[in-house]
């Protein structure tokens, strides 16, 4: 969509937003004025841009009778291309999920006990991450180890603002990597092992219609470590998406109902991304990039204990406060992702 496009829509929001009868259908209003606050930016600058230009035409005009004009015609054309590079930056297409809350999977791999430990450092780094910013955290479904780690968990991340998790969260699926002498090493040696993360916009019940006659659902009794029993009813419960053969296990909660709703949660996000995928190729390669096999060579990212470092590896980002960032300081690890990103659209634009 093109400048000229956008000012429209803006205007049209506009009057659509000032109609009390829109206002009686909360959903509507919410997503216009969802579309409102993102275009607003982009119409701000523009006609910020377009006031700068005219009083540079009459500064011009004006600068042979008065110096003071001269000056401020030098003023306006330094300013001027600081104003036409923050709307590029702006008219850069979005990505559509950018404001979706997320659901996230982390899964031990390689490295046994260890890799399960692992795991439940990254779920601790993303939930104080979370609560730094102020976003709401529901674990749907774990699957504990014997040392107090996960073999497998999962958990929502929920926005209370305007900026959506996916936007800072979404490049954190892959393998992460981490070297470090483990507990259960006698002899202090420094092992490698590895956890694998998938991220998955959450979506929405009208986003995805499920057919309940494409879904297997099984029951079963909960476990926890050990193999030891959790309840004495069969209140787990496994879907198999039949079409796609996606298979989604919760058992979390002690009510089968319970654990039912959280799985088809699950089963509706993994569902989305499929059909993105699908839909787009450029979104299919992004995919690709996280995690399919938690395979400890094809990772995004190792955290080094004995130097206390933290690399990424597919921006080169690499800082030595790898403590303070597993404590939920992401921001320069998110931002370095952004800014790469950015970069990287500015000049398929340009």
């Amino acid at each position: 969509m093109n400048l000229d496009e956008l000012l429209k829509e803006y205007s049209e929001l506009e009057l659509q937003l000032a109609d009390p009868a829109v206002h009686a259908d909360q959903s509507r209003a919410r997503t216009l004025g969802k579309r409102y606050a993102q275009l607003t930016p982009i119409v701000t600058t523009y006609r910020e841009l377009e006031a700068a230009r005219d009083d540079l035409v009459a500064a011009k005009e004006l600068a042979g009778e008065d110096e003071g004009f001269a000056a401020e015609a030098k003023e306006i054309e330094e300013r001027l291309p600081k104003l036409e590079e923050r709307l590029k930056h702006l008219l850069i297409p979005r990505d559509p999920n950018d404001d979706k809350d997320i659901i996230m999977e982390i899964k031990a791999g390689e490295g046994g006990e260890e890799s399960a430990l692992f795991a439940g450092d990254l779920l601790r780094m993303y939930l104080r991450y979370a609560e730094r910013i102020g976003w709401k955290t529901e674990i749907i479904d774990s699957q504990p180890s014997d040392l107090g780690g996960y073999k497998d968990v999962t958990v929502a991340i929920k926005a209370k603002g305007d900026e959506g998790v996916w936007s800072r969260l979404k490049y954190e699926g892959g393998v992460h990597r981490v070297q470090r002498v483990p507990v259960t090493e006698s002899q202090g040696r420094i092992h490698t092992s590895a956890a694998g993360v998938l991220v998955y916009p959450e979506a929405e019940e009208v986003e995805v219609q499920i057919d309940p006659n494409d879904l297997r659902i099984d029951v079963y009794r909960s476990s926890g470590p050990g193999g030891q029993s959790v309840n004495t009813t069969d209140s787990a419960v496994r879907i198999t998406h039949l079409p796609t053969g996606v298979v989604v296990s919760c058992q979390n909660e002690k009510s089968q109902l319970q654990n039912k709703e959280s799985a088809l949660r699950i089963l509706r996000a993994r569902l989305l991304a499929v059909a993105q995928e699908e839909a787009d190729a450029a979104a299919q390669a992004e995919r690709k990039s996280q995690v399919r096999t938690v395979d400890r060579s094809e990772r995004i990212r190792t955290y080094n204990f004995p130097e206390n470092r933290i690399s990424d590896h597919r921006v080169g980002f690499k800082a030595y406060n790898l403590d303070q960032v597993l404590d939920g300081e992401l921001n320069a690890v998110t931002q370095s992702l952004i800014d790469a990103e950015m970069a990287e659209k500015l000049a398929q634009h340009s």
